[in-house]
């Protein structure tokens, strides 16, 4: 996959709108007030947990050697092209869990409705619509972003520049007053 949802966790709230937003989207009325009234409720597909004091939203990497696609006994995990999302079908999945067994970030789950396995699929119908998911639409302090790895490699250089930076002026002020 050639985007991935990048997390600023500094504006993170824990305020838990992805996940809503997320069962919504998911559901068979993708409407807050249909949902709420379907039996079973929708879930989500990713979650936001407190480590450390942070919060940190958890969602499907789509790895581009994916452990639960390796693993599935039916074929039900993969994706359509090296640029599309991992997704289960739902009809060729028989629920042995061993994907979640073997997922390194933990993000996969049982749901509710059926014997099957669930997990963030990027809202797939969206992406192909060219929406963003709707994790990412909804957060209300614009904590998450669909960004491709060249974004994000870009966005970790700019950081680290800025870090080696502000060492340097640091190290510059100490020499200037003696200090070193």
């Amino acid at each position: 996959m050639k985007k991935i949802i990048d997390i600023d966790l500094h504006k993170c709230l824990g305020c838990h709108t992805c996940e809503l937003e997320c069962a919504i989207e998911h559901s068979n009325s993708k409407d807050l007030f249909g949902a709420i009234q379907e039996d079973p409720l929708p879930q989500y597909r990713m979650s936001v947990e407190s480590v450390n004091g942070r919060n940190i939203p958890w969602q499907c990497r789509h790895c581009d050697d994916a452990p639960c696609e390796n693993v599935c006994p039916t074929a039900a995990i993969g994706r359509k092209n090296d640029e599309a999302p991992v997704v289960i079908k739902k009809n060729k999945c028989i629920g042995c869990n061993m994907c979640v067994q073997v997922c390194p970030f933990g993000v996969l789950k049982r749901s509710k409705a059926d014997n099957i396995v669930i997990k963030c699929d990027f809202c797939i119908e969206r992406l192909e619509e060219g929406k963003e998911p709707a994790c990412v639409k909804g957060c209300p302090t614009k904590a998450l972003k669909l960004i491709t790895l060249e974004e994000l490699s870009n966005k970790k250089k700019e950081e680290a520049a800025q870090r080696f930076l502000t060492a340097f002026q640091q190290g510059e002020n100490r020499v200037e007053m003696g200090q070193e």
